[in-house]
């Protein structure tokens, strides 16, 4: 199934692909220069989201605009099965004898 995305979309995401070859794109978050093909393309679209263009809204479900629904699994049962952690110790050693 093809997604729908708008003209002006593809354009910014042609843009940001253009950015990466000349080497001006940079990622968000450190600044680093970007040369993946696929991270260029997810910055072109979240550019595109922020202008308000017709892009779909993330798969991933930390995006901002995901739909709250009561389905959702508990990790709970996960939770129940681990084993407590071990307690640090508070640094005093108990004294030893000596040989």
């Amino acid at each position: 199934m093809a997604r729908k995305y708008s003209a002006s979309a593809s354009k910014e995401v042609e843009g940001a692909m253009h950015k990466r070859k000349r080497g001006t794109l940079k990622s968000g978050g450190s600044g680093k220069k970007v040369t993946s093909r696929k991270q260029a393309i997810a910055i072109g679209l979240s550019e595109a989201r922020r202008k308000g263009k017709k892009v779909p809204a993330k798969k991933s479900g930390k995006s901002s605009t995901s739909k709250k629904s009561g389905t959702k699994k508990s990790g709970s049962s996960k939770s129940s099965s681990r084993k407590p952690t071990a307690k640090k110790s508070s640094g005093r050693k108990t004294a030893r004898p000596k040989k």
